[in-house]
């Protein structure tokens, strides 16, 4: 495995282990799928995770993979969970989530029922 493939399942199974922790028991890393992708995290119903593990952060070609693999996988929500250059996985909470204003307005109103 090469060492950028290391480091991206290494990040993938830390934001799976911390949704499992807390209150997500299926979430699950997913098997790439190419042109068909839904994301990296799977097993939340309606919701798509992509997470990334880069040095330098390219958030515009991010969001637009986003959006494809929301399309693919028919969901309502999208996210990218994005490892902070410092910040391991022993701090993985701390990361960061980044999604598409319209997508939060969404989980607002739904929270606020």
């Amino acid at each position: 495995m090469s060492k950028n493939k290391a480091k991206g399942t290494s990040a993938e199974t830390a934001v799976v282990n911390y949704l499992n922790a807390n209150g997500f028991p299926h979430a699950e890393r997913r098997a790439l799928a190419g042109i068909n992708d839904k994301g990296d995290v799977g097993g939340i119903p309606f919701v798509v995770i992509e997470v990334k593990a880069h040095r330098t952060y390219t958030i515009p070609a991010w969001m637009k993979e986003l959006a494809t693999e929301k399309a693919n996988a028919k969901a309502k929500t999208a996210f990218l969970v994005v490892k902070p250059n410092g910040v391991g996985t022993a701090n993985t909470g701390n990361w960061w989530a980044i999604m598409p204003l319209a997508d939060m307005t969404e989980l607002m109103k739904e929270a606020g029922r």
